[in-house]
């Protein structure tokens, strides 16, 4: 079964990453904003400190797969996708890439290995790198040879975003930001083309009118899924993801719970405030907690095809008895000292990705919350992250799951 994710802490056994590229040393600071980042990370300390992030992953017996690979194979096995995927790519990347469209596509096309299309693709295409094909007396003047005519994707390194596992399906996301729609083409040529993901249900695609990420996205149980009402994520998109999941009788969720977080970058995911790791224990950043709402979804009757109420019970409570356990601890992120936990939710320190049940990989800046992690029983492997963690992203941000252990 190419994909298989009923929680958030089975053994992992098979994981998407991309290895961050040439798109950050891309980023300048007058687009930071645009292209939300916050700073501009090193690249070739972030690519050393991703290896040893996909060493862990090996070394705890996951199989550590790369979304750049991945598309390869795709145009690799099937040539005559090529031209239909770059003209995609052209069509989605803005009114620059439109108007030289047909430069573009004979620059790119003129790509033969495909790898190396695939991360051109990422890295973005400049003027200078057309400019026998490009008229534009005005724009050069004011802008010179700096601009680029396909906007690099600088985001990619976070692949739980683009889409997220569920079960044996998969949610094919629609991105909150411009900046970041076209990372889903890439999963949409994987999960339509690639061998290893025939036949996999898609719980929602990205044609869909409503944003919703795969940060967003939690796995309790193989029946409860827990989904962030956030900054990136609409109500509407997950009324519509709970539909088609009950609609499907191959997917056993019966219950969608929705946790309205407040719409502020620092909590862009439900993920970078609320992870699980271990059966009875959750992260948490406590400044959440005041202001939490809680709703859950289930399916309707007759011509009502959902049932939504909000919940007045706390969220560990919520949780112990959605997982059906007597009690749930959530651990504070930062511990008990506010500074500390607003300091370290700002790094990550709440997104955590589980490899089995009590061990967890987490970023090593955040030592009061990883002292706090240990402190009840989890097994803490920190990994290196001065530059990762400058794209405002943890562990479990820059990997998707496709296979997990049952519990």
């Amino acid at each position: 079964m190419s994909i298989h994710v009923t929680s958030e802490i089975g053994k992992l056994e098979k994981v998407m990453l991309h290895k961050p590229g040439v798109e950050l040393e891309h980023l300048v600071p007058d687009e930071l904003e645009r292209l939300l980042f916050d700073d501009i990370p090193y690249l070739e300390t972030a690519r050393r400190e991703h290896d040893l992030f996909a060493g862990i992953l090996r070394e705890n017996g996951a199989e550590v797969v790369y979304l750049e690979d991945l598309m390869a194979e795709v145009l690799r096995r099937d040539p005559t996708l090529k031209e239909p995927f770059i003209r995609q790519f052209i069509r989605e990347s803005g009114s620059a890439a439109n108007r030289y469209g047909g430069c573009l596509l004979e620059f790119l096309m003129a790509i033969p290995e495909e790898t190396e299309l695939v991360k051109k693709l990422m890295s973005g295409v400049g003027v200078q790198e057309l400019r026998s094909g490009i008229h534009s007396p005005l724009a050069d003047l004011v802008r010179s040879g700096s601009r680029f005519i396909l906007d690099p994707i600088p985001n990619l390194y976070f692949t739980r975003d683009p889409f997220a596992a569920i079960g044996t399906g998969v949610s094919l996301n629609r991105m909150y930001s411009s900046t970041r729609r076209r990372e889903t083409i890439f999963g949409e040529y994987i999960l339509s083309y690639h061998p290893d993901f025939a036949d996999v249900p898609r719980y929602y695609d990205r044609s869909c009118p409503f944003s919703i990420e795969g940060g967003d996205i939690l796995n309790l149980s193989e029946r409860v899924l827990a989904v962030g009402i956030s900054q990136r994520t609409t109500p509407e998109a997950i009324e519509l993801l709970a539909q088609n999941l009950f609609q499907d009788p191959r997917c056993a969720v019966d219950t969608v719970l929705a946790l309205d977080i407040p719409s502020i970058r620092a909590y862009m995911h439900l993920d970078t405030v609320c992870t699980q790791v271990d059966r009875d224990k959750f992260t948490i950043h406590p400044g959440i907690l005041g202001s939490l709402r809680i709703f859950e979804l289930r399916p309707g009757n007759g011509k009502e095809p959902l049932r939504a109420r909000e919940l007045d019970s706390p969220l560990a409570d919520t949780l112990a008895s959605r997982l059906g356990l007597e009690r749930v601890t959530l651990l504070h992120c930062g511990g008990m000292d506010r500074i500390a936990s607003e300091r370290e939710q700002w790094n990550d320190g709440s997104n955590t990705l589980c490899l089995a049940p009590g061990k967890v990989v987490v970023y090593d800046r955040n030592y009061i919350t990883n002292r706090v992690l240990e402190d009840n029983g989890v097994q803490v492997l920190a990994m290196p992250s001065s530059e990762l963690s400058r794209g405002r992203g943890g562990p479990r941000c820059m990997s998707m799951p496709l296979a997990r252990q049952p519990l």
